[in-house]
């Protein structure tokens, strides 16, 4: 016989290899559950050669979906994830909206598999707002349910029955979908179960009991086995055992059940074994505990042993064999250390600190502090998935498929687009260049509201100091405020007697004349020379800090560099400079709690280099995000081509840095006066 198969073997590959429909034949033979691992291996390998070698359409893309299966049916999870990514990568690519979705919740499966919980949520989340895009509701709901199970697994019980609920309405207006809507109700049975909401867990129970009516879902799977487990867990939760063995006893019945799901049965039978040792029945016990502890550790799922040795220890209590019972605990607790679930730690402590009184507290005390740690993961998942969601982009290459949606208008009106695109450009420019015009006649507007500044330093002082945001605001509150102050004046004459109103006049019309004199000055201050100019402008720091010191309980140092000419600086570079300092002192006063201020100006180089220092409180630069108080430093710097450097750090104060090269060509606009 041997010889026979090794022959007809090898004559199948012959056939196969000589074939150019050899494709379907290698997925079908990687999917035979009769064949070995390693051949059904080799058979997917040469599947993917074949596909590998296609060019990038949907052929090749819903082959590689089904390479990707027949590695998740062997449980070669890398190999699925490889021909997954694959698949995204060139569906993007394609800008194939339906295959990007359906290759997220192939991510997401393999991630969910492999208990990573963020990036599997991630996944589900992409392919969900996929597939609203292309309003795929059947996929949709498939999703959501997926996402589902996923809160389920990390204890987001709220969330996960919304989810259920919105997938559950979806399927109700779909055909042929009886599995999934056993999954839904299945699903919403156990999260009441966990809530202890036991009878509408009995209730979505029987619905998903009811609908494996429908002959269309595969009996193999064994659905009724499993509601019948479920459902007598819900009674066995209410400690309604009577009830419990019915079901689990039911559920034994079922045709193949060992042979077809093997896990099913071992989890049937322990469930049974307890109910019956909790409702004092002891028939069969406590053999149907070792069969089932002999069944999953065969299998390898020690997880699930954890129950069975649980059950034995409270077994072997009652029975007074306390060497056995603090045995059997000892194994839960050392099997459930290695296992991912505190959860079943915590079951196995609570065990041990019951027949093991003697060491209770020790028991006790990690008790408490797992549960603590467990609950604590629990919500920062929550959170994470809520965030996960958030940080989404809900519109991703929603104009890509707007775009698609339109080809044919597009080919109908491309002449159409074309002109409008002319225009375009054209307003463009328009916009760029009168952009351009407005940033030149500001920094015109910049330079005389300096000048002004300067040769009026003594009449608007106080307008001057209060002045905050725009440059412009010097001149409106200067000399136009005076004169709004005076017109409002002579309005006020109207009210007053002829005589009294005529000395008043005189009065405003020598303020007038005093304010045209002023103006007049302005006008000759800017031929002033230039040492003049870096008197004032050194006075003006001064009178800053001076404000500064009287205002402020904080100490004030600073330190002007001799050496610095500036004559040499424009006023832009100058403005800018005041303004640094001005919001560098504000930050100091409201932020720093600081007791020393240092600013300083000196020449570096061919650099002029302004420091502002504190002793504050500091701050994490690496956190905290810049206010509009830092952003507006960084622009004026960068106006004069300048950099900004900020040195803090938590209970050690603050280090504002700013370089401004002075260049004489520094591309800034350069006026003596």
């Amino acid at each position: 016989m041997i010889f026979l198969n090794c022959t007809k073997k090898n004559q199948l590959d012959k056939s196969v290899n000589s074939s150019n429909d050899s494709l379907p034949v290698y997925l079908s033979l990687a999917n035979d559950d009769n064949l070995s691992y390693a051949t059904r291996q080799r058979y997917t390998q040469q599947a993917f050669s074949i596909v590998n070698e296609q060019e990038n359409d949907s052929l090749q893309i819903v082959n590689l979906f089904k390479i990707a299966n027949r590695y998740y049916n062997m449980n070669d999870f890398k190999s699925y994830r490889k021909i997954s990514e694959m698949v995204l990568d060139k569906s993007l690519i394609r800008n194939d909206a339906a295959s990007t979705a359906r290759a997220y919740t192939y991510l997401g499966d393999y991630y969910s598999s492999q208990m990573i919980s963020d990036s599997a949520y991630r996944n589900y989340y992409k392919a969900q707002k996929k597939f609203v895009q292309i309003n795929d509701q059947l996929n949709l709901a498939k999703t959501l349910l997926s996402k589902a199970s996923l809160q389920y697994n990390e204890a987001d019980f709220f969330e996960s029955e919304m989810s259920v609920f919105k997938a559950l309405e979806i399927f109700k207006h779909e055909k042929n979908v009886n599995d999934q809507l056993y999954e839904c109700y299945n699903l919403l049975g156990i999260l009441y179960n966990e809530r202890e909401e036991y009878s509408k867990a009995l209730e979505y129970q029987n619905k998903a009991l009811n609908t494996l009516d429908d002959n269309s879902i595969p009996l193999e799977l064994q659905l009724k086995a499993t509601s019948l487990n479920n459902i007598g867990f819900v009674y066995m939760r209410m400690n309604n055992y009577k009830r419990a063995i019915f079901y689990f006893q039911k559920g034994l019945e079922e045709k193949n059940l060992f042979k077809e799901k093997t896990i099913l049965y071992a989890m049937l039978l322990d469930n049974l074994a307890y109910s019956k040792f909790k409702s004092g029945i002891m028939d069969g016990l406590p053999g149907d505990f070792y069969r089932s502890l002999k069944i999953r550790d065969s299998l390898g799922l020690k997880t699930a042993t954890i129950s069975n040795q649980i059950h034995l220890s409270q077994y072997y209590a009652l029975k007074k064999d306390t060497a056995k019972a603090i045995q059997f605990s000892k194994q839960a607790l050392l099997t459930s250390r290695s296992s991912d679930k505190l959860n079943n730690t915590l079951i196995a402590l609570k065990q041990i600190g019951i027949v093991d009184p003697k060491n209770a507290s020790i028991y006790s005390k990690e008790y408490i502090r797992l549960n603590d740690k467990m609950l604590k993961a629990e919500r920062n998942m929550g959170e994470k998935f809520s965030r996960i969601e958030y940080e989404t982009n809900e519109i991703k290459d929603q104009n890509s498929s707007l775009q698609e949606k339109n080809k044919t208008l597009v080919y109908v009106f491309s002449i159409c687009t074309l002109l409008g695109l002319f225009f375009y450009v054209y307003k463009t420019q328009q916009a760029k260049n009168r952009e351009l015009l407005f940033k030149q006649q500001q920094q015109i507007a910049n330079e005389d509201i300096y000048n002004l500044m300067i040769s009026q330093q003594n009449e608007i002082e106080l307008t001057r100091i209060k002045e905050k945001k725009k440059v412009a605001q010097e001149l409106h509150d200067g000399v136009l405020g005076r004169m709004f102050g005076i017109r409002i004046s002579l309005d006020s004459l109207d009210k007053v007697d002829e005589a009294e109103a005529a000395s008043k006049r005189k009065k405003y019309l020598a303020e007038l004349k005093n304010i045209e004199q002023d103006i007049r000055e302005i006008s000759h201050d800017l031929n002033r020379e230039k040492s003049e100019l870096i008197n004032n402008f050194v006075a003006i720091l001064n009178k800053l800090f001076e404000n500064q010191i009287i205002t402020y309980s904080s100490k004030l140092i600073t330190s002007l560099d001799p050496d610095v000419k500036w004559e040499l600086i424009s006023n832009i570079v100058k403005i800018n400079l005041y303004r640094i300092v001005q919001e560098g002192l504000q930050n100091c006063n409201k932020y720093a709690k600081a007791d020393i201020i240092k600013v300083e100006f000196r020449k570096e180089n061919d650099d002029l280099v302004l420091t502002i220092e504190d002793d504050g409180i500091g701050f994490n630069t690496n956190k905290t995000k810049n206010g509009i108080g830092l952003h507006n430093i960084e622009y004026r710097a960068t106006e004069c081509k300048g950099t900004v450097t900020i040195k803090s750090a938590k209970g050690e104060g603050t280090i504002l840095i700013v370089k401004i090269p002075m260049d004489p060509n520094n591309n800034l606009q350069h006026n003596d006066i």
